[in-house]
């Protein structure tokens, strides 16, 4: 999982990236600190995507401009446009994210 340091790393992922999953969190989050340890299954299981690991407090205007008012929650770019979000306040299990994820994946390039 990849943590940008600033808005023009993010910027540099979305143009350069075909898919991007970006992953909106904060360590604060009793529901991120839930799904921590599935992150490397997932990636591993979803290796056609780049994961970014965005910390939302770090990242306020980007969590606004793309209207993450829950975390955790993902938002699937291909191409650099939206394709798919998985966003709430709700805690998600590691079997919902793939499902997500799995979803998006048979509706994307091969």
């Amino acid at each position: 999982m990849i943590s940008p340091k600033s808005y023009e790393d993010i910027a540099d992922y979305i143009e350069k990236s075909e898919r991007l999953v970006l992953f909106f969190t904060a360590d604060w989050c009793p529901d991120c600190q839930f799904i921590y340890p599935a992150l490397p299954e997932i990636e591993e299981k979803f290796s056609t995507f780049t994961f970014l690991r965005i910390d939302r407090d770090d990242f306020l205007d980007l969590a606004k401009t793309w209207d993450v008012y829950g975390i955790p929650s993902f938002i699937v770019l291909e191409d650099g446009k939206e394709i798919g979000r998985f966003v709430s306040k709700a805690r998600k299990t590691k079997a919902e994210i793939m499902a997500f994820l799995a979803d998006l994946e048979g509706k994307t390039q091969a």
